[in-house]
């Protein structure tokens, strides 16, 4: 198989998400600019230096390191991430914030190592699936195994609690699992499975019911619960067709929008940049998705299409996640758009994943054309 470069189409689709990305988020921490001068250098920075920087170093490092390493040392990784994971419950090494242990201490910032989890579990699941060929369509060695490798991270991510980590992995193991040949059967007893986790999730913690009954009724508390979905709203809508312009959102100020660096800088773009702005961000995503899939349609290695799977359908299924809460058509998450909002360990983590698929891109099939 003759090698070629990285898929551009792809490369450019990462390169405009990200600088549209910086720029929406330079422009939606001007609110906290405007009330906390101190939050929003920290803020910036990290940003800037942890999650860009940084980000754009290990993205182009992983996309000159050959992909069939991380097979090689697909259990170790994943064993790694585990213990970097549970470090979150050490006193004086994890952080806690909001009664949520997620990050752990560097000194001079912290980490969210529920990021290094999500990609160690994609990069063993895609070893292993790989290895088991048709084995997978088992129970006993397909669809057991898969359990099991749930249930850990669910353990760990549910203890936190960090639930969108947690669902947003799954989703992403399912599509990995069922593009390596899983059957579908075992999917549904899973979601059956799901859904009355979820169920006792509601009752056991207040947290979801109380997003479930804002996701049902966002009017009825307006003021408390429902504020943040209710000034979501009036953001988007106040947009129109074509926004008030590039750093121009009243919504960012006065703290009348919830979150406007974290999971509501969607509802920013939408009032800055209105119903085009918002649609093209959209568009960006799925031309991502698009290109992304491409890529491991045209990859021969099963491993190498089964990490690319993953870690796609684990970028724009939390892009999904976060756009629909912020519009009202799936519950508040709280978690976070890729690529836009804060979190220098998201973007960070993200880049790294980029640059695993555009070196995976580089030994797909070659179409020969005449």
């Amino acid at each position: 198989m003759k090698r070629i470069k990285v898929d551009i189409p792809f490369l450019i689709s990462i390169s405009i998400l990200v600088i549209a990305g910086f720029l929406i988020f330079l422009s939606a921490s001007l609110g906290i600019l405007s009330n906390q001068n101190g939050k929003y250098s920290s803020v910036t920075f990290s940003q800037t230096f942890f999650g860009l920087f940084l980000g754009l170093i290990f993205c182009v490092m992983t996309s000159q390191i050959d992909y069939k390493l991380y097979k090689k040392y697909a259990f170790y990784l994943f064993i790694a991430s585990i213990i970097a994971t549970l470090l979150v419950f050490v006193p004086k090494i994890g952080i806690e914030h909001g009664g949520a242990h997620r990050w752990i201490s560097l000194g001079f910032s912290s980490f969210q190592t529920s990021e290094l989890l999500k990609l160690g579990f994609i990069i063993y699941l895609s070893a292993w699936l790989s290895g088991v060929k048709d084995k997978v369509k088992t129970f006993s060695n397909g669809f057991l195994p898969f359990l099991i490798l749930s249930v850990i991270i669910g353990v760990i991510l549910l203890l936190q609690p960090d639930t969108d980590t947690f669902f947003i992995s799954i989703f992403a193991g399912v599509a990995v699992f069922l593009t390596a040949g899983g059957r579908w059967r075992y999917i549904f007893i899973l979601a059956l499975v799901g859904l009355i986790g979820l169920g006792a999730l509601a009752f056991t913690r207040p947290y979801v019911m109380s997003r479930i009954n804002t996701f049902l009724n966002p009017a009825e508390d307006s003021l408390g619960k429902g504020y943040q979905i209710q000034q979501s709203l009036i953001a988007i809508g106040s947009g129109g067709l074509t926004g008030r312009g590039f750093g121009q959102s009243i919504q960012k100020f006065d703290n009348h929008l919830p979150e406007p660096i974290g999971d509501s800088i969607f509802a920013v773009a939408s009032e800055e940049f209105g119903f085009v702005g918002s649609t093209l961000i959209i568009i960006l995503f799925m031309f991502f998705t698009f290109r992304g899939l491409k890529i491991a349609s045209q990859t021969q290695d099963t491993f190498g299409r089964l990490m690319v799977v993953g870690i796609v359908i684990m970028v724009v299924s939390q892009a999904f996640v976060n756009i629909s809460a912020m519009v009202g058509i799936m519950p508040l998450s709280g978690i976070t758009l890729p690529f836009i909002s804060h979190g220098g360990t998201s973007l960070f983590m993200t880049l790294t994943e980029m640059g695993i698929i555009l070196n995976i891109s580089k030994h797909k099939k070659i179409t020969n054309r005449k």
